[in-house]
């Protein structure tokens, strides 16, 4: 079959302006999609009121947080999944709906297990459910710029503790922390579906250039590997989306306690700090997805874990007082964080069938709950062990370097 034949008969527009124009505006509503949804990195602004209020410890507070994760990843193969059978309005509208519950709930829990199942498994699979959609759409309408559009997009997610970390912690010091989460609930369920309600797949066949003629200039076709469990490409990306996502999820759960403990920052600068580092966590987003566009995958993993490597020398020999090292070292690790949730997409795009892009990235996320499982448990049972953050480095240094080994050897295409 010819590109003509798949050329869209009729114009195809997208908000009342022409495809080329009206495109762009998917990106900044999938930005605010995914910032509702990124509050669950403000998690830590949660857990010492909680931990207060509950008598609890450093490794229960963080269960809510790592259970969310790993239900988000896990939903995310299953989103992929429906997202081309029932659509993209279904999913995100039903994933909004199902997040806003489980804050709700959350906010009327009073046991650590039952905030768990609210915020963990409730909000966490409405994560999962929506978070995938806003990449699909802007992956679909900005095929000559995936690596780009997706970056900007999933900026909201890393941007968004910069915003709600300095207010959900305003909101627990004027109404308390159950209300906050109550509010929030209700703000993201009306948020998500009102745009859900906009959302759309450009047309099959369509390409981003003038007309049918000029279609002849496109990309010419690739080969992808049939199946990713065949794929050796598959293989590495996943184990270095687990070892980044590990190391980066491991950082941000700790990181308003590490500032109090062993920098001895106040409460108040420790949430501020967090606002610092989620400006890192979604700059490098668009910034990585842009590398991975135009550098081999491989090389720009590197680059990330060697960025880890140094914040982990920097915590390491922290001592209180170092503030200065403290936001370094965290900014690093939220900046690698944000690198990763934009070149494990981006690469799933470049090394696989970009058409079956819902269902692999799906399979490709769950090296994401992997991470954030394995992490956030590790770091909370290191400090009621030893009593101190600081341990927690020393692995950290150790999954970087073997994350270096493995990008150079296993994240290239089978053909290389």
């Amino acid at each position: 079959m010819s590109m003509d034949s798949t050329y869209p008969a009729t114009p195809v527009t997208v908000f009342g302006l022409s495809a080329m124009r009206g495109r762009w505006l998917f990106i900044p509503l999938g930005i605010t999609v995914l910032l509702c949804l990124g509050t669950v990195y403000s998690w830590s602004i949660f857990r010492k009121p909680l931990e207060a209020e509950l008598g609890i410890s450093a490794t229960e507070s963080l269960l809510p947080f790592t259970v969310a994760l790993v239900c988000y990843a896990m939903l995310m193969p299953i989103a992929g999944f429906f997202i081309p059978r029932i659509g993209v309005r279904t999913v995100a509208a039903g994933g909004g709906v199902v997040v806003g519950v489980g804050y709700i709930l959350a906010s009327v829990a009073d046991h650590i297990g039952t905030i768990t199942l609210a915020y963990g498994v409730i909000a966490g699979t409405g994560v999962g459910l929506t978070y995938g959609v806003p990449m699909v759409i802007v992956a679909r309408w900005f095929p000559e710029r995936k690596g780009l559009a997706v970056g900007l997009t999933i900026i909201g997610f890393g941007l968004s503790p910069l915003i709600t970390a300095p207010l959900a912690n305003s909101l627990i010091g004027s109404i308390g922390v159950r209300p906050t989460l109550r509010l929030l609930g209700l703000v993201f369920m009306v948020v998500i579906v009102a745009i859900a309600a906009t959302l759309k797949l450009p047309p099959q066949g369509w390409y981003p250039l003038q007309s049918p003629q000029a279609q002849a200039t496109a990309p010419v076709v690739r080969t992808y590997p049939p199946r990713l469990f065949t794929s050796r490409s598959f293989y590495g990306l996943w184990i270095c989306y687990a070892i980044g996502t590990l190391v980066g999820l491991s950082a941000i759960g700790i990181s308003s306690p590490v500032g109090e403990e062993i920098i001895a920052v106040s409460p108040t600068v420790a949430a501020q700090s967090v606002a610092l580092f989620a400006l890192f966590n979604g700059v490098s987003r668009p910034l990585f997805g842009w590398l991975t566009d135009r550098y081999r995958p491989h090389q720009v993993a590197i680059v990330s874990y060697s960025c880890m490597l140094v914040a982990c020398l920097l915590m390491v020999n922290a001592q209180a007082g170092q503030v200065v090292t403290y936001l370094i070292a965290f900014s690093l690790f939220w900046f690698c964080l944000g690198g990763w949730l934009a070149i494990a997409p981006t690469a799933t795009l470049r090394l696989f069938d970009p058409e079956q892009y819902a269902q692999n990235y799906g399979l490709v996320f769950t090296a994401y709950g992997v991470g954030a499982m394995l992490g956030t448990l590790i770091t909370g049972q290191i400090r009621d062990w030893w009593g101190t953050y600081t341990y927690a480095f020393y692995p950290m240094a150790i999954l970087a370097i073997i994350g270096i080994v493995v990008a150079s050897l296993l994240l290239k295409p089978d053909s290389a």
